[in-house]
């Protein structure tokens, strides 16, 4: 049984955190690409990463996205010594 990708994000998404599948130029492969959506403009979807680089996705290589709920806030871990944590 195959997959039954969706694309579910349209351009009125721009500024939203998506994620994305699409197809690779190595065939059958595909890639997921996470992140913001900054740009969707002659074609081509740009989504900025959580590390700040851009991914450029070809409209044509789409092969399901959708809107995903904001990554959550990261703890603050180590920053406390053990007798701060305990308390005291």
């Amino acid at each position: 049984m195959r997959p039954r990708y969706e694309v579910r994000i349209s351009r009125d998404d721009v500024g939203r955190r998506v994620t994305v599948r699409a197809r690779t130029h190595a065939h059958p492969s595909a890639t997921d690409t996470v992140g913001m959506l900054r740009a969707w403009e002659g074609g081509t979807l740009a989504v900025e990463r959580r590390d700040g680089s851009l991914a450029r996705i070809p409209e044509s290589d789409l092969l399901a996205a959708r809107v995903v709920p904001d990554a959550p806030r990261r703890r603050r871990t180590g920053s406390l010594d053990p007798e701060q944590r305990r308390g005291r």
